[in-house]
């Protein structure tokens, strides 16, 4: 897929500037597998950084793209710190080449990953896809909207996270596609599967939240 026409940057919401190349999908190439990462990070952190870096290495990606959210649907929009101000704490806290931070959803007007998942997967017919989220988030994954369309669009790994590493086994998304789950010595052969199929990936974990660092911010002000 080619690159987007350069134009002038987008003024955000809240009177932020964006500049164009986070609002255009990023660029591809034939037979490439790319992992997809997407949450609010308000803030990012090295929990999330972690999550990236396992990712990376145990799914074998020659790419991942850090999605920065407009806003999750499900959480409180009244703590959302500025898009343009995620996109820039994302930058500082990545070093990996690899990584590509983008807020491309902007553009796409959608909060909603099953529509977004859909655009990547019509714009990048050649691309081998992965989505992939903390097992945080594997509890409440069947409150997203379509929830089972995303699971049978592209294969999804799930990255162990404190505290909910039995998710894997009480979710309802767990028990749902139960047999479409691989061991995860296969992960890095996730790519060649067709969807639905995941895997959960144990590792190193992060106490980090973003939840947790927002109250600190709170109480030193």
């Amino acid at each position: 897929m080619a690159r987007g026409r350069p134009g002038p940057d987008v003024v955000e919401e809240r009177g932020q500037t964006i500049a164009e190349r986070y609002l255009t999908m990023p660029h591809t190439e034939r037979g490439m597998v790319v992992g997809l990462f997407g949450g609010s990070f308000n803030p990012p952190h090295h929990g999330h950084a972690l999550v990236a870096e396992i990712a990376l290495r145990r799914l074998r990606l020659d790419k991942l793209w850090w999605m920065v959210t407009p806003g999750n649907p499900l959480k409180n929009h009244g703590e959302l710190a500025p898009l343009a101000e995620r996109i820039a704490a994302c930058e500082a806290l990545l070093h990996d080449p690899r990584i590509t931070v983008t807020a491309f959803e902007k553009r796409l007007g959608t909060s909603y990953t099953a529509h977004t998942l859909s655009q990547v997967k019509q714009r990048n017919p050649h691309v081998h896809f992965i989505w992939i989220m903390g097992a945080d988030n594997l509890r409440s994954f069947h409150h997203w909207q379509n929830w089972q369309t995303i699971a049978c669009t592209f294969p999804i790994a799930v990255i162990d996270r404190p505290g909910a590493t039995l998710s894997y086994l009480s979710s309802t998304m767990a028990h749902r596609f139960g047999r479409a789950r691989i061991d995860e010595s296969d992960a890095g052969v996730l790519w060649q599967r067709k969807a639905p199929a995941w895997t959960f990936i144990h590792g190193p974990r992060s106490t980090l939240s973003s939840t947790a660092l927002r109250k600190s911010d709170v109480l030193k002000d």
